[in-house]
């Protein structure tokens, strides 16, 4: 019989808790704190996560029935209400913040080789934002409309492997387009948005990087073609054109040519969309399927609001909020790691569903994602002899 630690320790020994503690140390998290410190903290509300727990009441009354346990999951201070509220309240949000940029290049190395659509061998982002609606009432601080509270998660994907390397949270009325203040574009990187981010003066800025950028032109937006190239009108391109900016102030803002395509999907038959591009040197076609697979950081926004705890909050201050969210981000990259590094085939959805289960179970946590064949297990001989064979 395995005497080892329980899932959930092993689980937490795949984060790097030396950098976990220069996080806590940078911000001052422990200072005059004698128990329910940072780490615990942390330990708890990943353990709120991967359990679905639904409040605070909720998360303590399940911990203090295995009470005799918390000491191997490596929480070495009793869990409340009052301590839990406190930590959301007063623990600095960057403290797990900056957890987080610590566990995304662990994991963007991990998911380096991942496949991709488009054969390339530069890297391909995806950005975008998600609205977590609020009550007004309780989250006063999250004003997004007169009578609507909300925060903004917005998200930079890298597309091999879903694997998001920035992250930003705002109050709903931020706008899209200035989180590309935020950015600092790599060179030879693709960034593909949709319509919120057209911004010539800061579209500009990314080409002057000397990366690429892929988005779709507003519908009335001023064009003039220099020249058209030769198109295959079977993959559904009606045209690949060069063209400039007319209206004064765009052309002021963008003075370089731009790449515009014209597509139209086979399969959807009123699906008319007309692309913008700095990158002259890959084919029509491959522009469009680098603009279709943004479409993985909606699934993915989809799956964290699923399968994390992101919607509802333990607290209502706007600390309490942002630490909830980045520990469910420090999660979900967790749990990615963990993916690559046991070698595991099983989806992050079925893993964080096993995990959910037997967290406290004291079994080698590769055993866990075993798959048993129960209809061919022979029958175990006891020493009681059968009465009737």
């Amino acid at each position: 019989m395995y005497e080892g630690t329980t899932i959930f320790s092993q689980l937490m020994q795949h984060l790097p808790w030396h950098h976990f503690r220069r996080c806590v140390g940078r911000y001052r998290g422990d200072y005059k704190v004698k128990e329910f410190k940072c780490a615990d903290h942390f330990r708890v509300m990943a353990f709120a996560q991967l359990t679905y727990r639904e409040s605070l009441r909720d998360i303590e009354g399940c911990l203090r029935a295995v009470r005799g346990k918390l000491y191997h999951m490596g929480i070495r201070s009793s869990v409340s209400r009052n301590n839990l509220s406190n930590a959301n309240e007063r623990r600095d949000w960057r403290i797990y913040a900056d957890f987080a940029q610590v566990l995304i290049p662990q994991a963007r190395r991990l998911y380096a080789g991942e496949d991709f659509c488009v054969d390339l061998d530069a890297t391909v982002y995806a950005l975008d934002s998600t609205t977590i609606d609020l009550c007004l009432s309780v989250f006063p601080w999250a004003r997004f409309r007169k009578r609507k509270g909300a925060v903004k998660l917005h998200a930079l994907l890298n597309l091999s492997g879903s694997i998001p390397e920035f992250i930003h949270i705002s109050d709903g009325r931020l706008h899209d387009v200035n989180v590309l203040d935020y950015l600092s574009p790599d060179p030879g990187a693709y960034y593909i948005m949709d319509r919120a981010y057209m911004d010539f003066e800061r579209l500009y800025e990314i080409h002057t990087r000397k990366a690429f950028f892929v988005t779709r032109a507003q519908n009335n937006q001023a064009l003039a073609r220099r020249y058209s190239r030769p198109v295959d009108r079977a993959t559904g391109i009606i045209c690949d054109q060069t063209v400039v900016l007319t209206n004064f102030y765009p052309k002021q803002y963008y003075p370089e040519p731009l790449r515009r395509i014209r597509f139209h999907d086979p399969e959807d038959a009123d699906a008319r969309l007309v692309f913008l591009t700095n990158d002259f040197t890959l084919s029509a076609f491959s522009i469009t399927q680098l603009y279709k697979a943004r479409w993985r950081i909606e699934l993915f926004f989809k799956w964290i609001k699923q399968h994390l705890r992101i919607k509802a909050f333990y607290g209502t201050s706007e600390n309490a909020v942002k630490t909830q969210i980045w520990i469910a981000v420090c999660t979900y990259l967790l749990i990615a790691i963990l993916k690559k590094r046991l070698q595991i085939e099983l989806p992050l959805y079925t893993i964080l569903q096993v995990l959910s289960l037997s967290l406290l179970e004291k079994i080698p946590i590769n055993q866990a994602f075993q798959e048993w064949d129960y209809t061919n297990i022979d029958r175990i001989h006891h020493n009681q002899l059968l009465l009737f064979e």
